[in-house]
């Protein structure tokens, strides 16, 4: 009879998170392992490299946040999970500066796209309910990746409270 997995993919991608939050690009397999309690080996036999560790966080978090968008229910609490997680001004300069290397490689870069579209998908569907105009989906996506991006660059007050007052105008102008 076969061990029992007491090491999951969730726990070392949410160690790879962490990590990425703290360090950014400059995060190593060696340390995801350490932030998962794991070995490094058990982290390569899982994922096989640090562009596997980002593969499977970046397909783990579409689910999540399509996940999270659903819950929210409203086009506007569906926004907010996109970036609620990032409202520290470091961790959100330190998951930008990754973005940017996920974007030079090609199979992240494929992914990311998928994620955008994924995320746009879900907004269109949110949009329609509330009888927003065609098109609202990408234009609220564009305007939340403009507020996040400004904002990692120039954190000024928190990041949602950003986000709500800058939604809250664009919504008032569509609806």
């Amino acid at each position: 009879m076969a061990r029992p997995r007491t090491i999951t993919d969730e726990r070392i991608l949410n160690a790879v998170a962490a990590v990425i939050d703290r360090r950014g690009p400059e995060f190593t397999v060696a340390d995801v392992a350490a932030e998962a309690g794991v070995s490094v080996g058990a982290v390569a036999k899982r994922f096989g490299s640090k562009s596997g560790l980002l593969q499977a966080l970046t397909r783990a978090g579409t689910e999540e946040v399509v996940r999270r968008m659903r819950a929210a229910g409203t086009v506007r609490e569906a926004l907010f999970t996109w970036f609620d997680r990032l409202a520290d001004p470091v961790v959100a300069t330190n998951n930008l500066a990754q973005l940017g290397v996920d974007l030079i490689d090609p199979d992240l870069r494929a992914l990311l796209a998928r994620h955008y579209a994924v995320l746009e998908t879900e907004l269109e569907t949110l949009c329609a309910a509330e009888g927003l105009p065609p098109n609202a989906a990408r234009v609220l996506a564009a305007q939340v990746y403009g507020i996040s991006m400004d904002w990692s660059v120039r954190p000024r007050g928190e990041l949602l409270t950003r986000m709500a007052e800058d939604i809250d105008l664009v919504l008032k102008g569509m609806r």
